[in-house]
């Protein structure tokens, strides 16, 4: 009980400092792809591969019917997909993202949080291009391999790493914990292997905020000035997250949806 106060006592201070910061370094880059870069490509009709979804796919069932999509989600673990809502999706597939071969049939893929925890993210992005089809869009989210939060997850123990998240955020024992790589996950490795797989990299926004280091005051001071350096500089790989647009050429010209 004690700990806890002291950590809330602490985030309180974080969040106060980070409300005296330009707004560019308090977008939650996470929220700001869900309510913001998804939605502008969503389209009556289309046909929409959630990859990584598992239990908790992008589109509500309802929002779902609303839209009058089609749903696939692909997940690693058929556990996971049988968790979701009940009409989330219209097909379940259980299989490897980086081993998976499309049809070429999607308006729109989603892939948010998942590529960091992906061994092969060579194999993934290939995988997502033959998901699509020609104009078909590709959304991507991921934490960035430079952020320090994501470095600090590579140097320590996965048991250790588990313990001290789940002290400071016990709700995050059942969303969050999962071993992670972030293999090139920096925009300028990812919209490499976008390329290199014939996709084009229609946008790339960074973020500048994370919440890891709010409960420790002195790390979060470290941290706060890392962020502000690194982005003056123009150091877009040493972002905290970031979002890629990607599109697979369409011959004709025209971009599915």
């Amino acid at each position: 009980m004690v700990l806890r106060r002291l950590i809330a006592g602490q985030v309180a201070i974080s969040r106060r400092v980070d409300r005296l910061l330009p707004p560019v370094y308090r977008q939650d880059g996470h929220r700001h792809f869900v309510e913001a870069v998804v939605p502008g490509h969503l389209r009556p009709g289309a046909r929409i591969y959630d990859v990584g979804g598992g239990k908790r796919p992008y589109l509500t069932p309802a929002a779902k019917a609303s839209l009058g999509a089609h749903v696939v989600g692909v997940d690693i673990d058929p556990v996971e997909l049988s968790r979701a809502p009940a009409g989330a999706y219209d097909r379940a597939v259980a299989a490897d993202i980086a081993a998976f071969r499309g049809e070429g049939d999607a308006d729109l893929v989603v892939c948010q949080t998942v590529l960091e925890h992906v061994r092969d993210v060579d194999g993934a992005v290939r995988a997502m291009a033959t998901i699509l089809k020609p104009g078909g869009t590709a959304l991507i989210f991921v934490p960035c391999r430079n952020a320090p939060f994501a470095r600090l997850n590579l140097l320590l123990p996965e048991r250790l790493k588990r313990d001290l998240l789940f002290a400071v955020d016990p709700d995050a024992r059942h969303a969050q914990g999962f071993p992670s790589f972030y293999r090139d996950c920096t925009p300028s490795a990812l919209s490499r292997l976008a390329r290199r797989h014939g996709l084009d990299v229609v946008g790339v926004t960074t973020y500048w905020m994370s919440a890891y280091f709010h409960p420790f005051l002195p790390a979060y001071a470290v941290w706060r000035v890392w962020t502000v350096v690194a982005r003056t500089l123009d150091r877009r790989d040493c972002c905290e997250s970031f979002a890629l647009v990607l599109r697979r050429p369409d011959p004709r010209g025209r971009a599915a949806g």
